[in-house]
């Protein structure tokens, strides 16, 4: 199994970068047939989120996947120049590259250390992929053993346990600007889990008004239902916004949804009242220019990481013993490849084995069909099975002591589990 890791992540690249080559789950379908068409692999999965695009491809038996042709195409795909890649991507293979998946999926290698959404996020782009026709076996396989080695992660460490959340860094941001949140009034743009988890932090500082829009109208009524919160759809945001103290989004779209032009409408309207937005999304929600607003405190998901900073010092133990599980399942997994090259010779020596033995079996139905002796038959079988077995090792251990290639007869003695003393003997 020849396993290729293209990535970009938060530590790798801006997010002038990132929000360039993430995929929206719109597109995946489409890329990742794309990306079958053009070769580069036999099975093929993308995982995107707002901190990361990471694509995964299987090579055949014995057929490395070419890590500058899949650059190649994810420059053309997203129409980003390719030296761009070339400074913020990052490539591992095989084993190194399994042990990178199982980092991601457990929350090691996230902005928020041990955060819990990663593993699902992974297990939709292993299902999107199975969806599109580019997993088959071997991507069922590896991804199995992805989410096995991060179940057990979460489960016999303590990693995942209350861990500061992007939505919690969001809200948390907010309160450099507000010091009482009971006061304002909060809209999400989105209805994701990301703005889920917003609206449940928001309801426990105290906000008591909370507008959600969202494309699909249904889905903001659901959340809306569960924290007395308004429902919109995106095109009623101009009317609302001049009441948002705090604006956070967090969607899927491709193109910005608020634009420079009617937050400075809203601004008027507010008579100046600062606004805070956190836009979370990969790309972008809010256009950057919003930043350059006087009374707009405009903050990304890359201004999240002094907040999770301090999470990731709290639970370094824990990332420790995570390591330690995942090196281990690492060897476990090289081994069992290993012994995947011997089946081969497993298969064929017992073959030969039955072979003899059944040749040797039919010679002694027929001596006793015919009426003779069945001890005498019973020790010529034993007998005609034991040489025939031992005939050809026999001779190459001979050969092999007879041109002096001691490594090999040391070698047959523990194949064939001969102690020393036997030698002697």
């Amino acid at each position: 199994m020849k396993l290729l890791l293209v990535g970009i992540n938060h530590n790798s690249a801006p997010l002038s970068v990132r929000e360039r080559v993430a995929f929206v789950p719109e597109q995946i379908h489409l890329a990742l047939q794309d990306a079958l068409a053009c070769g580069l692999g036999e099975e093929l999965a993308i995982l995107s989120t707002c901190n990361r695009t990471e694509i995964y491809a299987l090579g055949g038996e014995g057929d490395a996947v070419d890590d500058a042709k899949m650059l190649d195409w994810l420059s053309r795909f997203h129409h980003v120049e390719r030296s761009h890649l070339d400074d913020c991507c990052y490539i591992s293979r095989d084993s190194q590259a399994l042990q990178h998946m199982m980092e991601v999926a457990a929350g090691l290698d996230s902005m928020v250390l041990g955060e819990p959404q990663i593993l699902g996020q992974m297990k939709s782009a292993y299902a999107l992929a199975a969806e599109a026709g580019t997993a088959a076996s071997g991507m069922h396989q590896l991804f199995s053993q992805v989410f096995s080695v991060a179940k057990q992660v979460r489960t016999d460490t303590a990693i995942g346990e209350n861990p500061v959340s992007v939505a919690y860094a969001a809200v948390s941001l907010t309160q450099h600007v507000f010091s009482k949140l009971s006061k304002c009034t909060a809209l999400l743009i989105g209805a994701g889990e990301t703005i889920e988890l917003v609206a449940r932090h928001l309801r426990e500082k105290g906000v008591k008004r909370i507008i959600i829009a969202n494309r699909t109208l249904e889905r903001a009524r659901q959340l809306g239902e569960e924290f007395q919160a308004e429902a919109v759809m995106l095109s009623d945001i101009p009317a609302y916004l001049r009441d948002a103290d705090i604006l956070v989004a967090s969607t899927a779209s491709q193109l910005p949804i608020l634009g420079k032009g009617a937050v400075e409408v809203a601004l008027k309207k507010r008579k100046h009242r600062p606004m805070v937005m956190v836009d979370i999304a990969v790309p972008r929600d809010i256009e950057p220019q919003v930043a350059e607003l006087d009374d707009v405190y405009l903050y990304t998901v890359d201004d999240l990481r002094e907040i999770v900073d301090e999470n990731k010092r709290a639970r370094e133990s824990e990332a420790r013993k995570a390591d330690q599980l995942i090196v281990a399942a690492i060897e476990e997994w090289q081994a069992r490849l290993r012994s995947r090259g011997a089946v081969a010779t497993v298969k064929d020596f017992r073959a030969k084995a039955e072979g003899l033995r059944d040749a040797e079996l039919e010679r002694a139905r027929r001596q006793l069909a015919k009426g003779e002796d069945a001890a005498v038959v019973l020790e010529q079988l034993a007998r005609g099975l034991t040489n025939k077995l031992i005939h050809s090792p026999t001779t190459q251990i001979k050969e092999a002591g007879a041109k002096g290639r001691n490594d090999l007869v040391d070698w047959a003695r523990e194949l064939l589990q001969l102690r020393d003393q036997d030698r002697e003997n």
